[in-house]
């Protein structure tokens, strides 16, 4: 026989150069890569650098002036001048008053009684009630701090001489969070982005591992109904989705001591409105994506702004007026202000009625077009 030849071993980097431009047609093929790695950073960071802002201004106040003469005009002037507060409603009624704290349409409530300006003409102290949402502790710090300095910075200019009591007397409380504890504003937010988080992911990167493996195909030739199909798919993961709902609440209320103040059908109800946004979201994140890595990437996409234009790290309030727009677009920023208007504030359906109104058409917008999508892959 004849001897076979001595194996060659390959130098450590033999084919570097044909490797490195293989792999570089390869990217510039997916061209879904090139927009995820060029496109969507460079996206976020201008949309978020002009969104995410810290310093408080602007915040929605709702009037109840029961003086409505020349002193209380100037104390509303006066108020809307520090640009920390921003007189958005005014209202004639206590019930409108309470409401419009209540459903967080106002974040801060002044109340000017009858006898403001006849205390202030008889040279006494004049009390204006200042009520304060106390669920977001930032805001509500920097709020009071505000509202302090305004009523001695308008005292010295009502009673300059040496008075012995300040002429105007702001009588602040906290409402909802007395104790301005951040768990009571961050927790329930945290509930939605979770539940968004949970839901869309169960979905979308299920579908996109049957994809991946050829099962799903299978299933498209099988002689099951579209219905059976899609429904089929998506009801395991509605429950598992309502079985999450209940495990962060009880955390929310037994771990971090947050109680529910509203109703709870209401509250259930609405949530599983909520998961059935993210399911029909992960639905067509799914009919987007080919592979695992292309719906963890729009997935990424999704959650990002969810989680920073919603309002439950930064107040919506001090968003530029587009960027506030574009939050409107998101289901979870309506779930975030229905969470805490439920648990915090005891708020009732009339009270949120504008969010549920706001999440019932993304679920459903989200729904319709994430099944005529699905339907499309079936036919």
């Amino acid at each position: 026989p004849r001897p076979s030849a001595p194996r060659v071993r390959p130098r450590p980097f033999t084919g570097l150069l044909a490797v490195f431009l293989k792999e570089l047609v390869h990217v510039r093929r997916e061209r879904s890569t090139l927009f995820f790695l060029f496109v969507i950073p460079v996206l976020q960071t201008v949309l978020f650098g002009y969104a995410i802002r810290t310093e408080v201004e602007h915040v929605p106040t709702v009037l109840f002036d029961l003086d409505g003469r020349t002193s209380a005009q100037e104390l509303v002037e006066a108020l809307e001048n520090t640009r920390v507060l921003d007189v958005t409603e005014r209202v004639h009624d206590q019930e409108s008053f309470e409401r419009a704290l209540r459903s967080g349409r106002a974040k801060v409530g002044v109340r000017i009684p009858a006898e403001y300006s006849d205390e202030l003409l008889a040279g006494h102290s004049a009390s204006v009630q200042v009520l304060v949402d106390g669920s977001d502790s930032n805001l509500a710090t920097q709020t009071l701090q505000a509202t302090k300095l305004l009523t001695l910075t308008r005292s010295l200019e009502l009673a300059p001489g040496g008075a012995t009591q300040l002429a105007i007397d702001a009588r602040t409380r906290l409402l909802f969070n007395p104790d301005l504890d951040s768990a009571h504003f961050f927790v329930p937010g945290l509930v939605a982005i979770i539940l968004q988080l949970v839901t869309l992911f169960l979905t979308a990167f299920t579908l996109a591992r049957e994809r991946e493996s050829g099962t799903l195909e299978q299933l498209f030739v099988t002689p099951v109904g579209r219905g059976g199909l899609m429904f089929g798919k998506l009801v395991p993961y509605a429950l598992l989705g309502a079985i999450e709902a209940v495990l962060v609440y009880s955390v929310m209320v037994f771990l971090f001591g947050v109680p529910i103040r509203g109703d709870l059908g209401l509250l259930f109800a609405l949530t599983g409105l909520f998961v059935s946004c993210g399911l029909a979201l992960g639905l067509f994140v799914s009919t987007l994506a080919k592979s695992q890595l292309q719906a963890m990437q729009f997935a990424f996409v999704i959650m990002l702004p969810s989680v920073l234009l919603s309002g439950f790290l930064f107040p919506r309030a001090q968003m530029p007026v587009p960027i506030r727009a574009l939050s409107y677009c998101l289901p979870v920023t309506y779930f975030v202000e229905i969470l805490r208007g439920i648990v915090l504030r005891g708020a009732d359906a009339l009270d949120l009625s504008g969010s549920i109104f706001g999440l019932t058409a993304c679920a459903l917008a989200l729904i319709l077009i994430s099944l005529l999508r699905f339907k499309k892959q079936l036919d």
